[in-house]
């Protein structure tokens, strides 16, 4: 019966969560469902929820409930799954009386039975916790063709006190080698690889015992049909001599490095839980760039934690200015329940956060327009990844450049294909993107 019904699928949050419905998507195709992009056409829609902030959870209910006025029209079904149900159905399953159908984070492969009684019983099953965490191999692409993520791992070791994870995800787990190796392989032909977990340095301590990210990496960089590999959420206490020597001796690693740090006054990363300090990331980055000149290197800050004064916010001003990073992102501290941070006193003002949040962009962006300056007048290999139509031109991601949280290359060209790269020589920049052209480009 279900093979017969039309599905949509509607992905919230961060990269691992695209890549959990990615394999969700893969494993309704097994099935051979039919998919849309058109909600109002779906029979099925599923949301696939993060809930990993206030306003992420805020989100999903919203885009739930606007899901829900499809049930006027065709719409039969409601599946939620992912973070927001993981943790919250409880509170949550009374209350969203539109949902017909509730999933965790492991239990994807459990739809097709929950589904059927659903239907069958006119019930509202709730089969979160119900399924095996299972290694799911089979995807469907929702990235552009020529670049994707592959998620190494699940959970989070890391206790960091603002942080719900590991109240969510559970214990940091990776996944075995030959299987990712396998799913990398079947990704196909890819320009880029984008390599994901919530702590991506620690690969392999749960599983082997040791770690064997480098070992990973170098068994990816193996691969014909990748042609180059970009790291993200690299802890920084994890960040070992053997790691940066393969990031600079490995040519299919891009230079480029997303080291979360989340502050920078060693009073507040103590109450943060967080194993580094100020002096030892400034280190840390002169010792990237020291063996990797060309480095990129972008981080994530939150400001507004619980007890952190004035001075902490200036010192991390300062610490922005010192540390000449490509791009960084910051966010307001949110008061998380269940968290150690919940009942930390005195919390700061939102007003306070969204200002110091505003001065901390500021500052980052003074420093970005230096960093992307350097790149005028120089040719800089880029990815395309399209056309940008409203300003006429193509657009693409230089080495420095991650999807969707990093600035772009915008760049005329005679000609350019989606997925190749060029050579572009870059004519301007601002605090957040690089102008350029090709070299055959003929126009003024």
């Amino acid at each position: 019966m279900l093979t017969n019904k039309i599905f949509g699928v509607i992905s919230l949050g961060c990269d691992k969560n695209r890549v959990d419905t990615e394999k969700l998507l893969g494993l309704l195709k097994s099935r051979a469902c039919t998919l849309t992009d058109d909600l109002s056409k779906a029979q099925i829609v599923i949301v696939n929820t993060c809930a990993f902030l206030q306003s992420a959870r805020e989100e999903a209910i919203d885009t739930i409930l606007e899901c829900a006025e499809y049930k006027k029209g065709v719409l039969e079904k409601i599946v939620v799954t992912g973070c927001l149900p993981q943790k919250f159905v409880d509170e949550l399953y009374e209350p969203l009386s539109e949902v017909d159908v509730f999933l965790g984070i492991n239990d994807y492969e459990k739809i097709f039975e929950a589904l059927e009684q659903a239907y069958q019983k006119d019930a509202r099953p709730n089969f979160v916790g119900k399924g095996a965490d299972g290694y799911l191999s089979q995807r469907v692409q929702t990235t552009q063709d020529h670049y994707a993520y592959l998620k190494i791992a699940d959970g989070c070791y890391n206790h960091c006190t603002y942080c719900l994870i590991p109240k969510i995800r559970g214990k940091y787990r990776s996944y075995p080698m030959e299987k990712l190796v396998d799913e990398a392989k079947e990704l196909g032909e890819l320009a880029e690889l984008i390599v994901v977990a919530q702590d991506s340095t620690r690969y392999g301590e749960d599983l082997y015992g040791e770690n064997r990210f480098v070992a990973l990496l170098q068994a990816l960089s193996k691969l014909e049909n990748i042609q180059a590999i970009r790291l993200l959420y690299c802890y920084p206490d994890v960040i070992m001599d053997e790691l940066i020597e393969e990031i600079a001796t490995n040519d299919k690693i891009l230079k480029y490095m997303d080291i979360p740090l989340q502050h920078s006054e060693n009073r507040v990363l103590k109450l943060m839980n967080r194993k580094g300090t100020r002096d030892g990331y400034l280190r840390l980055f002169e010792k990237l760039r020291k063996r990797i000149p060309n480095i990129a290197i972008r981080s994530t800050f939150i400001s507004g934690f619980p007890t952190e004064t004035e001075e902490e916010f200036e010192g991390m001003k300062a610490f922005i200015r010192e540390a000449k990073l490509f791009n960084c992102g910051f966010f307001a501290y949110s008061r998380e329940p269940d968290t150690g941070a919940y009942r930390m006193k005195p919390q700061i003002h939102h007003n306070t956060k969204k200002r110091r949040v505003r001065a901390l962009y500021q500052t980052q962006s003074e420093v970005a327009y230096s960093v992307l300056s350097a790149f005028v007048g120089k040719q800089i290999q880029v990815l395309c990844d399209g056309i940008d139509y409203e300003r006429g031109c193509f657009v693409g991601r230089a080495y420095f450049n991650a999807p969707d949280i990093d600035g772009k290359v915008y760049f005329h060209a005679a000609e350019a294909m989606q997925g190749k790269y060029y050579q572009v020589l870059i004519e301007n920049n601002d605090e957040y993107d690089l102008f350029g052209r090709t070299e055959d480009y003929e126009g003024e």
